[in-house]
This record gives C-alpha cells, sequence and structure tokens, in this order.
C-alpha cells in the first residue's frame, strides 16, 4: 500500500466512526490532531475510533479532535475532507445493493442506541450510581496492580521459590488494600464537592490502629472495621458538614474553623456510629455472596451472567462496584466478577456464529474480525454496540451464552470451589492473572477457563440456531459484488479492512 493510498484509507476509516459526512460541520487540522465540528456528537464510535492504528487518541473540546500525530494529519486531512465533499458513496461505487446492510448502518444504529441508553440513564437513581462509579474507577490501576503482584506473590510462595523476596511482595501488593479507605474517602469529597484532603483524612479513622481502644456499641472497634463503605460514609458526611461551615463561619476565621469541625463531626460520627453499621453491612454483604453461591451456584451463576449486559444497557451494574470492593477487602478476592465476566464470553461466542451465518456480508464480518480479540481480552464495547445489539437477536443469545457460562462457574462455587478476582476491571482472557480461590491457583485457573468454553459454546450455538430469522437472513447476507461494481468499489473495501 502506497503512502497516498494509506492515508486515503485511514481517513475512509475514520469517516463512518464520527457519524457519517452528513455529521461534520467543519474539518480543520492542527500539528497533531484532525480537528471536526459535529452535528450529534453521541453518533461518535470512540472506542472503535481509538482502536484504529493511525489513531493516537481522541480530545473532546469545542471541537472533536483525533490525534493522529505530525505529519499524517497533514496528509489525512485533504483525504477526509474529500471523502466529507463527496458524501456518502452510491450503490455502484460500493458495490453492494441498495438495501445491504453494511457495519457502517449496524454502527449508526448502535450509536442511536448508545445515545438513547445515556438519556435513559439520566435519572436520579442512575446519577447517584454514577457518582458512585467515579469514586472507585478512578482506584481500579491500583487494584489491579496490587492483585498482580499478590497472586505472583503467592505463586512463590506456594513454589516456595525466593522467600526472601515474598515479603517484600506481600508488602507492596496489601499496602494499598490496607489503606483503601483513606482513598476512597478523598475520591467520594471530590466527587461530592468537598476539599479532597479533608474527606481522605476523616476516612483515615477507620485505618488507624488506635482505634482498637474505642468502644462503639458495647464492642472495641478494630482498624478497618466498615472499609469502603464506612469510607464512603464519612467522607460525604464530612462534605456535608464543611458545605454548612462554609455558608455560616465567617471568611476571616474560615480557614481555621471549618476544617477543624469537618473533621471532628464527622470523625466522631466514624468512631461512634458509622464504622460499627458499615462493619455489619459489610460482614452481611459477605455472607449474602456467600450464602447465594453455596445454596443456588447454579441457578445464581445463571442469572447473574445472563443478566449483565442488560445491566450495564441500564447503568445499574455501577451499584456493583462497592460490592465488588467490599468483597476483596473481606475475603481477598471477589466472587462475582468471574462470573459477570462470563457475560462478555457468551458475547464472543455470538460474534463467531454472526461471522459465520452471515458469510456474504463482507462489511459486518470485517466489523467482527475487528472487534473479536478485544472480547477475547475483555472489551466488549466494540462487539456489542458494532455487532450484536444493532441486530437485536444476537444481543439476547449473546446474554443466554453468559447465563450458560456463569452458571458453569456459580456450580463449582455451589460444590465448594470458590472462583474469585483479586480486582476489579478486566474479563476475559485479562482476567486470569488476578484469579484467586479456596483450592489453589490450578483448579481456580481450570475452572474459569472451562467457564469461558462453556460460555463460547452457549453463545455460538444459541446465537446460530436461534439469533436470526429467515428474513434477517435474507437481508443481511448480501449478493456477492459484480467484478465492475468490485473494481468501482475496491477502495471503499480497502478501507473497510483497514
Amino acid at each position: 500500500m502506497t503512502q497516498e493510498s494509506k492515508h486515503h484509507a485511514t481517513a475512509a476509516a475514520i469517516l463512518p466512526l464520527v457519524g457519517g459526512a452528513g455529521n461534520v460541520t467543519s474539518v480543520a487540522h492542527c500539528m497533531t490532531r484532525l480537528r471536526l465540528g459535529l452535528h450529534d456528537g453521541s453518533l461518535v464510535q470512540e472506542e472503535r475510533l481509538k482502536a484504529l492504528p493511525a489513531v493516537l487518541g481522541v480530545v473532546e473540546d469545542d471541537t472533536y479532535q483525533i490525534v493522529l500525530g505530525p505529519g499524517t494529519v497533514a496528509r489525512v486531512t485533504p483525504e477526509f475532507q474529500a471523502l466529507v465533499q463527496a458524501g456518502r458513496p452510491g450503490p455502484a461505487a460500493s458495490g453492494r445493493r441498495p438495501d445491504a446492510v453494511t457495519a457502517e448502518a449496524l454502527a449508526v444504529r448502535g450509536a442511536a442506541l448508545r445515545a438513547d441508553r445515556k438519556t435513559r440513564n439520566a435519572t436520579p437513581f442512575k446519577l447517584v450510581l454514577r457518582r458512585i462509579a467515579d469514586i472507585f474507577v478512578p482506584l481500579i490501576p491500583a487494584l489491579i496492580g496490587c492483585g498482580i503482584i499478590a497472586g505472583l506473590n503467592g505463586l512463590l510462595v506456594n513454589l516456595r521459590w525466593l522467600p526472601a523476596v515474598t515479603p517484600a511482595l506481600a508488602a507492596v501488593a496489601a499496602g494499598f488494600m490496607a489503606l483503601i479507605a483513606v482513598f476512597v474517602g478523598y475520591n467520594t469529597a471530590k466527587e461530592f464537592g468537598g476539599t479532597p484532603i479533608l474527606g481522605g483524612a476523616v476516612a483515615s479513622v477507620i485505618v488507624y490502629a488506635g482505634v482498637a481502644e474505642v468502644e462503639a456499641f458495647g464492642q472495641d472497634l478494630s482498624p478497618g472495621q466498615g472499609g469502603v463503605l464506612g469510607a464512603l460514609g464519612a467522607a460525604w458526611l464530612g462534605v456535608r458538614v464543611e458545605k454548612w461551615c462554609r455558608r455560616r463561619v465567617p471568611e476571616a476565621v474560615d480557614v481555621l474553623v471549618t476544617p477543624t469541625i469537618t473533621v471532628l463531626v464527622a470523625g466522631l460520627t466514624t468512631l461512634f456510629g458509622l464504622m460499627f453499621l458499615a462493619g455489619e453491612v459489610s460482614a452481611l454483604i459477605g455472607e449474602a455472596a456467600d450464602w447465594l453461591l453455596s445454596h443456588g451456584g447454579a441457578g445464581a451463576g445463571f442469572l447473574l451472567g445472563g443478566i449483565f449486559l442488560p445491566l450495564v444497557m441500564l447503568g445499574l451494574h455501577q451499584a456493583l462496584i462497592p460490592i465488588h470492593t467490599t468483597l476483596i477487602e473481606g475475603a481477598g478476592f471477589t466472587v462475582l466478577l468471574p462470573i459477570l465476566a462470563m457475560a462478555g464470553a457468551g458475547q464472543v461466542g455470538a460474534a463467531i456464529a454472526i461471522y459465520c451465518r452471515l458469510s456474504r456480508n463482507t462489511s459486518i464480518r470485517t466489523t467482527v474480525r475487528s472487534a473479536l480479540w478485544p472480547g477475547v481480552l475483555g472489551v466488549g464495547e466494540p462487539l456489542i454496540y458494532g455487532v450484536s445489539l444493532p441486530l437485536g437477536r444476537p444481543f439476547i443469545t449473546a446474554c443466554a451464552g453468559g447465563a450458560f457460562g456463569g452458571a458453569f462457574v456459580g456450580l463449582f462455587n455451589q460444590l465448594g470451589t470458590d472462583v474469585g478476582s483479586t480486582a476489579i476491571g478486566p474479563s476475559g482472557w485479562a482476567l486470569f492473572p488476578l484469579l484467586d480461590g479456596n483450592h489453589g491457583l490450578g483448579r481456580t485457573v481450570a475452572v474459569y477457563a472451562a467457564g469461558l468454553i462453556a460460555g463460547y459454546a452457549a453463545g455460538f450455538l444459541a446465537t446460530y440456531y436461534l439469533g436470526f430469522t429467515r428474513a434477517m437472513l435474507t437481508e443481511l447476507n448480501t449478493e456477492p459484488a459484480s467484478p465492475a461494481a468490485g473494481a468501482a468499489g475496491a477502495g471503499d473495501r480497502g478501507a473497510e479492512r483497514i
């Protein structure tokens, strides 16, 4: 491929992912960025856009900015402008029937569904869940890093390798979890409009060793009691106290009085109320998860694996983040995440079935190929919004695949083999380094891998046999392009392969 055709292909790949020519109002560039004015920003398929090899990143400002790098952007911009001016290609240029359903059409449909979901999620309840997610999501990189180190340390301990190093690795892995309440308090205050460091200061009371000398509700407190739930409540209370003080304390003494009253009131309330109550709630969450999986593991796994993708669509999955974190604090791992990860396995199986069933639709098959490996690694958005959800029925059968994978993992939990994750965030194959359980790493990995295979197989079979009606197959399987039309549309198909 020549440099000129490469830049044309990059422009052609970007255009449908920003909503097509009709969605572009202006085109410009600076030293490194393609700057676009857009009618409707919700039509941008940002994850697929970021996945393009030529795209180094995106920035949303007064214009939508796509980072291509120096030199490249100056060459891609004229090609992009020409494509915008030309508008959408006609049937003769594309080599497809006028009624052909392409990946671009599915992408537009998926973007509309994403925008509709965003609108529906703007309810007070879901906005609260979004705020909770915004508190915990910044902690995920540290949870992942420390979780992987903890897993590596456990492996070395079991193999009795490097005994002089394992205590240091244990300290590195456990240090963050020992102080996670402080970070939760800091982020909570920041999210609710308070002073972040005051939120961290109030939450730090929870992990202070000296609380063992404090008695509340007739019991001695223990350091860490209440965990992240206590930190969340303490910092939120601190924000309320701080805002109350800001409205009433004279400016001349605000810098002295407000922080003092905030830490004192919220701190004492945490010690003599929140720590005990949050500790009871945390214990109940752990007991409920153990009871659920030990008494109804297969059924619970089937339900959780099957409904997780719809929960994501509704934004309700965010309520699980504090639960995962609480389980990790208590048991060292969350048994819910590996089950929920089976939803992604169902998506992968469904995508493979779509690829097989739509043997004549080159456009959709190309999209499946590009999105399949991210899906295997746990990044499911390209498959959801680019393929299965816009098609309708395959999204439902993908959920069925996740349900069977979840039932498989849940069954082993019911039989006494806990399969857990030491951190939240990754799924699919990316979850393997974070796996932990109560019967050794080997059995845990084997059960999780078998669950993925069950999810792949169930998602494939359900989608292959139940995911399409005859009318859908007729509509979606385009006829092969004629040689003449194929020659005319070679540039378009070349762009699709990028």
